[in-house]
């Protein structure tokens, strides 16, 4: 497959609505309809995007049908579309039509005889997990690369590789976006009906409340089904009684080579109160670990939610958001009243309405503490005055201090690196960022360095209850 530098913008793009509603025909809709879809297509893609890969297609959209016929210029465009913007396609194209829908794609080759004949296949669609958790919206980097691969193979070899597959990670990793993601790519080859996702807590509630009680019809309710999600499974802790009735139905499953996949807050070796026999019977598959979204990637994505709500962010503005929000639930809900700021208060954000906001909103770690106090605790151990810390000196003893004293501050404060280098004598954020990169490396092969920080971070953190 080949792809051109437009191909790989097009696929490197989140197509992410969350607003989007089902297209309502007109009286005309076979008419009209592919320029609404177009104009549905336009909230998520621009205008360029949109004439290198939409426009080319001949698309018939028959709304009350819930059908859609795409006919492509030719075979290599098919095979590059197929490969690259087919499956983010069929999503929006899933929230313009309202549900499960019919497609059929068409591609011109050529006959025996020279002739120009029509290559068809027609397939259901569907996003019974809703169509904003596919693989392609999931934000991906480097150290997510073999999860969201391993995630993948999964949808493809069902029940006879990886089952169990657990994915762990910690809050706002993406554990559950990719969870249903496999669940919407499995769905387009088995019968969506097959499928059971939910919840530990709602697994626990189909046996007490749905079934009354009655162990064995919940259970013969779980196993009429092919496949078996279970999201935040570390709720297990919860019910003591849904350990013993887990590992019946993992023999169930795994023997049927029915897939299962779980999701787990955190590492599964941390989970003491597992019961051995279950704890044993899910290391039989494959456990794969979602790292945070780096800065990097929480940067690209408050460009294109902000792109698409059409939110003028500055780039420092951009940039303290990604830093001071870590977690994507709170990157949304923050998005989320700045949008609404503008829509109800003021059409202009101004700088101080955006701090006012920010301020209201992000968690505290350590309700008293500030970065005058690191500073000073910082200083007095290293026996270097606050001014010195903070001016330009670069002995090493003022240096190594004001490093520590920088990324002491960025772990333990909700404060962006801008924010940090005007503290630090009004430092670049470059400057900042660096010191901070260049602790971690430094702690992880310096024992005696990695036990300074852990004494100077619990002593910033007695003085912030103080």
């Amino acid at each position: 497959m080949i792809r051109s530098d437009a191909a790989r913008k097009i696929s490197d793009r989140v197509l992410f609505s969350s607003a989007s509603k089902p297209y309502k025909p007109t009286k005309n809709p076979a008419l009209n309809a592919k320029q609404a879809l177009r104009d549905h297509l336009l909230q998520t893609c621009s205008e360029k995007e949109l004439r290198q890969w939409f426009d080319p297609l001949e698309v018939t959209i028959l709304p009350e049908e819930k059908r859609a016929v795409v006919l492509f210029p030719h075979s290599f465009f098919a095979r590059w579309f197929e490969g690259t913007i087919q499956e983010k396609f069929e999503a929006r194209l899933n929230d313009f039509l309202g549900g499960e829908y019919t497609i059929r794609y068409e591609s011109p080759t050529n006959g025996a005889q020279g002739g120009r004949n029509v290559e068809s296949s027609t397939k259901a669609v569907g996003f019974p997990f809703d169509s904003k958790f596919i693989f392609d919206t999931f934000l991906v980097n480097r150290k997510n690369f073999f999860p969201l691969a391993s995630a993948r193979e999964v949808t493809k070899q069902a029940g006879t590789l990886f089952n169990p597959f657990i994915i762990c990670g910690e809050h706002g990793s993406g554990k559950s976006h990719m969870l249903r993601a496999i669940a919407n790519e499995i769905s387009k080859k088995a019968d969506p009906a097959g499928l059971l996702l939910l919840s530990m807590d709602e697994m626990k509630n189909l046996y007490s409340t749905t079934f009354g009680g009655d162990v064995f019809r919940a259970r013969n309710h779980i196993c009429s089904h092919e496949f078996l999600f279970v999201d935040d499974f570390h709720q297990i802790q919860k019910y003591e009684d849904m350990q013993q009735e887990m590992i019946v139905l993992f023999n169930h499953f795994h023997d049927r080579k029915k897939q299962m996949v779980f999701c787990f807050q955190g590492k599964l070796s941390t989970h003491e109160y597992l019961d051995p026999v279950l704890l044993s019977r899910l290391e039989w598959g494959l456990m794969v670990s979602l790292k945070q979204p780096d800065l990097e990637i929480r940067i690209d994505y408050i460009r294109r939610q902000a792109r698409h709500k059409k939110l003028q962010l500055t780039k420092e503005q951009i940039l303290t958001l990604a830093q001071r929000f870590k977690d994507f639930r709170y990157l949304q809900g923050i998005l989320i009243k700045l949008v609404a700021f503008r829509e109800l208060v003021r059409k202009d954000l101004s700088k101080r309405d955006f701090e006012h906001i920010l301020n209201n909103t992000e968690e505290k770690t350590a309700e008293t503490l500030k970065s005058e106090h690191v500073i000073a605790l910082v200083a007095d151990h290293f026996g270097v005055s606050i001014k010195e810390l903070k001016g330009s000196k670069r002995h090493a003893r003022i240096a190594q201090a004001r490093q520590v004293s920088m990324y002491l501050c960025k772990k333990l404060l909700p404060v962006s690196y801008p924010a940090l280098g005007r503290t630090f004598g009004g430092k670049d954020h470059s400057t900042v960022l660096y010191s901070v990169k260049k602790i971690e490396q430094l702690r992880d092969d310096d024992p005696d360095l990695n036990s300074l920080l852990k004494e100077l971070k619990k002593k910033c953190l007695l003085h912030g209850r103080d």
